[in-house]
């Protein structure tokens, strides 16, 4: 993960290529969350509409911030992280709620935290979707680099929408899933502090961090691939309820704090291994980015699939999923102008 400034085009400078990048990755976010995972069955392929101005402009906006300010991947994550804590925690209610979503039957609730709703969906939201609709889309737009897709204005605007998304989520989902529940003053101050911290990390600490030179070459893009795949699929199979039954169906509730240990532990390692194989090339990063996103469909077709018609759906959209990653790999491998050549340890 490197800093790269000399990519970052003045903000008064928009292309229309980078207004076209910009949308893309508004509707590329929620279909990678959602849909790609059958959360939104693809019967109700609607909803997505729902989750376009939280998720869409809620990850532009991200990008926008963390490239103008310098960040890499290290910094997306973290941001990411403040998103989940804005939609699950904030908007949602649901890493706090006793009722909304059954969450609160997954595992512990420590200080009243869905310990394992909150272990899987934050690291969930900072991966899927935020690094990857990020990743995907810099790759489809890879010449125009880590420049500003948007003026100020239209940064402006995002972060208005981004906030009105999360204000119609507020006011739509938990009033009918969980209406006597609000969220208690002090859970909502940690939460906002949580996320000023991971700001002042993303924005303010992490771009000025020296990054390691380059130790090695790293392992062929199918290994990546691999790994990344059984990283996602394992670490969601340790925490997601199957099927909708609750965790006691599988594991006993006292044994719940086994398989989240199993998760941290596995995504620890993960995380390690791939930081420690630096230098990718955008084959790496799309092989990466393929194996988990095959592997998370691949779970959802077991645990969000109740019936033939919702599986049905989540196959057409895994193989309309696979189609474009294949078609966006082999435009990767035509040749083209030489891309630039990193110096220093970059992951994604």
């Amino acid at each position: 993960m490197t800093k790269q400034r000399s990519e970052t085009a003045p903000p008064s400078r928009t292309a229309p290529r980078s207004r076209r990048a910009a949308w893309t990755l508004v509707f590329v976010a929620p279909a990678v969350a959602e849909l790609t995972l059958g959360t939104v069955p693809v019967r109700m392929i609607w909803l997505v509409l729902l989750y376009v101005p939280v998720y869409g402009a809620g990850v532009l906006l991200i990008r926008e911030l963390v490239r103008r300010f310098g960040g890499g991947w290290s910094s997306v994550l973290a941001m990411g992280l403040v998103y989940g804590l804005v939609e699950e925690g904030l908007a949602l209610q649901s890493l706090t709620s006793p009722h909304l979503y059954g969450a609160a039957d997954w595992g512990p609730r420590p200080f009243g935290v869905n310990a394992p709703y909150a272990e899987l969906n934050l690291p969930y939201h900072a991966v899927f979707s935020v690094l990857i609709p990020i990743a995907l889309v810099e790759l489809v737009f890879r010449r125009h680099g880590r420049a500003a897709y948007l003026r100020r204005g239209g940064l402006v605007v995002t972060g208005l929408v981004a906030a009105l998304g999360a204000l119609l989520l507020r006011i739509s989902v938990p009033p009918s899933e969980d209406p006597h529940y609000a969220l208690p003053g002090l859970a909502a101050l940690v939460i906002l502090a949580l996320c000023a911290v991971l700001t002042v990390l993303a924005l303010g600490v992490l771009p000025r961090l020296p990054r390691p030179p380059l130790r090695g070459a790293p392992p062929a893009p199918r290994v990546l691939g691999a790994v990344c795949g059984a990283a996602s699929f394992g670490y969601l199979a340790l925490l997601f309820p199957f099927a909708g039954a609750d965790h006691s169906a599988f594991v006993p509730r006292a044994w719940t704090p086994a398989p989240m240990a199993a998760a941290a532990l596995l995504a620890a390692a993960t995380a390690v291994l791939l930081y420690r194989s630096g230098g990718w090339t955008d084959r790496h990063r799309l092989a990466a980015i393929s194996g988990a996103l095959v592997a998370h469909t691949a779970f959802g077709l077991v645990a969000n699939t109740g019936n033939v018609p919702d599986a049905l759906g989540l196959i057409v959209v895994a193989a309309a999923m696979v189609a474009l990653l294949a078609t966006l790999g082999r435009r990767l491998a035509a040749p083209g102008p030489a891309r630039p050549v990193h110096t220093t340890r970059e992951t994604l």
